[in-house]
């Protein structure tokens, strides 16, 4: 019955279907102010920031011709988060996964809707998304923005939508953040980077219209409400680090969408949003007119070490119903309450896979041998490949491609057949709450824990199966101590990041890839030939293992991950312990020296 009401969602109406095209070109834009405090050059496209809204329907054909216009000699590279690029993997953006990065003046056409390339009858999609950089945190300095796809029959009804997006700002660039604040050995602790301000601004995102931007941000941003209209809201966290929580005051909402998947509806009072997670909520508006509501958006402080007295946490903007109303208040604070995602039921019905295969993988943080802090994976940090991950999967002989080790010592990587389902347990050993995101998949979250230690079956529930219909998204939050178990059908070949999008932690080394049905990646996939040209004017390789040799053990020139510190002495240690002692003993001799010394001079005096 699932698949039926699936393919009746999925159906095309061919007269509505258009072929949408972007021309973007990407590169910095000086003076952008948008928190008021500050001004610095930030990343946008053909001159202007913010980068323009995607505002698409499901049967669309849609193209983006993005190009390297930095002229700094930077590349780059473009992810449409959450779409399932079937048999185009090749456009998911993700470098040194699925492409090489972009050279300056290099471009591709990235299709994340309805590729041509694309097989019949490929899986359909529509609702919240966003688009983003996906190379040396550019999306962190700016290139992101929401991709909005209207479905060709909405499940819910609703006369008009926007689109609210967090975000948080930071004055310096991130490859300052980086080098000199986060991967320093000044911070052994591995302590992130607070940012300077929260954002909260708004689109216009309604079916048919262009997506524009509403005017403002923070307090000084509006939405104009009309009475007993019905409104859906889509919240995005378009954040590097911070998490949000959002609520309206004076109006009930009711949770429909989860990234990409329609929910039942699920009436909350607020929602915490945890970086990159989008929610969809309808809300009906008020009869009553003489009161305007506020908008409120706190950013959570237990993201952060610590909270720098600048930071303003709660930001608050205005539902309007008439200008110069009085503010209306009934809500003006909430406690920050621990949100289980597992209890939204998706429309499409979609029973419990049964698991061919488990992974279990745990994480935390620790320093190394350089002084630095990383994240690591079963003691594994990743390393980006040299040759992308997918390109591997295509050049390597068959009975190599399907073993882990050819994508590098450090990739974390697992292999999956076509069509197994297999299960990630992912075990968060860290004490802060982290979002993992798959590219190229929904998953079912079909167990979580709040703390994987406790007796507690309310925060460590037992694991069940044969569930009639789990809760489906693309990115889960996973709380410090606790838990998340994934399961995916591997029906989508391709090489597929696997990460915490924290940009800082993704930096660090958190994250893994899914290998899926490497066979039929040989077979089905055919990479457009300028994505090979490119890795060739970036310097890089376009076939072989993860270091560009046909090799299972050699990888040639491919960086060596972090090293973990050991205990006992290292060379390193020996050493400054002999320059030390040596020291010691020829100050104590010095001392000596001139204790005798003065001695004799003494004696002579009393000659």
């Amino acid at each position: 019955m699932y698949a039926l009401v699936a393919l009746l969602y999925s159906l095309m109406p061919l007269a509505t279907a258009a072929n949408v095209t972007y021309d973007w070109n990407v590169g910095w834009v000086d003076n952008v102010n948008l928190d008021g405090q500050y001004p610095r050059r930030a990343i946008g496209i053909n001159g202007v920031y913010p980068p323009p809204v995607i505002n698409l329907n499901q049967s669309d054909s849609f193209t983006i011709n993005f190009k390297n216009a930095f002229n700094d000699g930077r590349s780059t590279a473009l992810h449409s988060h959450g779409m399932f690029f079937n048999n185009t993997g090749f456009f998911d953006g993700a470098a040194a996964v699925t492409q090489c990065p972009i050279p300056d003046g290099g471009s591709i056409a990235y299709q994340p809707l309805n590729s041509p390339l694309s097989p019949a009858g490929h899986q359909a999609q529509w609702g919240t998304f966003w688009t983003h950089g996906h190379y040396d945190g550019q999306y962190v300095d700016g290139l992101r923005t929401p991709s909005i796809i209207h479905a060709d029959n909405e499940p819910y009804k609703y006369d008009d939508d926007f689109t609210i997006l967090l975000a948080d700002w930071y004055h310096q660039e991130h490859q300052y953040l980086i080098q000199n604040e986060f991967l320093n050995v000044k911070n052994p602790t591995g302590a992130e980077p607070v940012p300077n301000s929260g954002l909260v601004y708004f689109a216009h995102t309604a079916k048919g219209s262009n997506g524009e931007y509403l005017p403002g941000y923070n307090e000084n941003a509006t939405l104009s409400f009309e009475p007993g209209k019905t409104y859906r809201l889509r919240l995005i966290n378009m954040a590097a680090l911070s998490m949000f929580h959002f609520w309206i005051e004076g109006h009930n909402m009711s949770i429909i969408e989860a990234d990409g998947v329609d929910m039942e509806a699920f009436p909350v009072d607020a929602i915490s949003l945890s970086v990159a997670q989008r929610y969809s909520v309808l809300v009906t508006a008020r009869n009553d007119t003489t009161q305007n509501w506020p908008i409120h958006v706190n950013l959570d402080p237990g993201m952060y070490d610590a909270v720098p007295p600048t930071l303003q946490l709660n930001l608050t903007s205005t539902i309007s119903y008439k200008e110069g109303n009085p503010m209306g208040s009934d809500r003006p604070t909430i406690d920050y309450e621990y949100f289980d995602d597992t209890a939204l039921v998706p429309v499409i019905v979609e029973p419990q896979l049964a698991a061919d295969v488990t992974f279990v993988k745990s994480f935390d943080f620790s320093t190394y041998s350089n002084g630095k802090n990383y994240a690591a994976f079963n003691g594994t940090s990743y390393v980006s490949a040299l040759t992308p991950t997918l390109f591997t999967a295509m050049s390597m002989p068959t009975n190599e491609s399907s073993l882990a080790q050819v994508y590098g010592p450090n990739s974390n990587a697992i292999v999956v057949d076509h069509l197994k389902v297999f299960e990630i347990e992912i075990i968060n050993l860290d004490t802060g709450n982290h979002p993992f995101h798959l590219h190229g998949h929904h998953f079912q979250v079909v167990h979580k824990s709040q703390d994987i230690t406790s007796d507690d079956p309310t925060i460590n529930p037992p694991k069940t199966e044969n569930q009639a219909n789990p809760m489906r998204r693309d990115t889960v939050l996973i709380p410090g101590g606790g838990s998340a178990s994934l399961r995916i059908v591997a029906d989508n070949p391709g090489a597929w990041f696997l990460h915490c999008h924290i940009d800082f932690h993704l930096t660090s080394g958190l994250a893994m890839v899914v290998v899926e049905a490497p066979q039929q990646i040989q077979q089905n996939l055919n990479v457009p030939s300028y994505m090979y040209q490119q890795c060739q004017q970036g310097g890089l390789p376009y076939t072989g293992n993860a270091g560009g040799l046909q090799s299972l053990t050699n990888f040639g020139a491919l960086p060596a991950g972090p090293t973990p510190l050991t205990s006992g002495w290292t060379a390193n240690a020996v050493g400054t312990f002999v320059a030390c002692l040596i020291t010691a003993l020829l100050g104590v001799g010095t001392v000596s020296w001139y204790g005798f010394s003065s001695k004799d001079d003494d004696d002579e005096d009393e000659l």
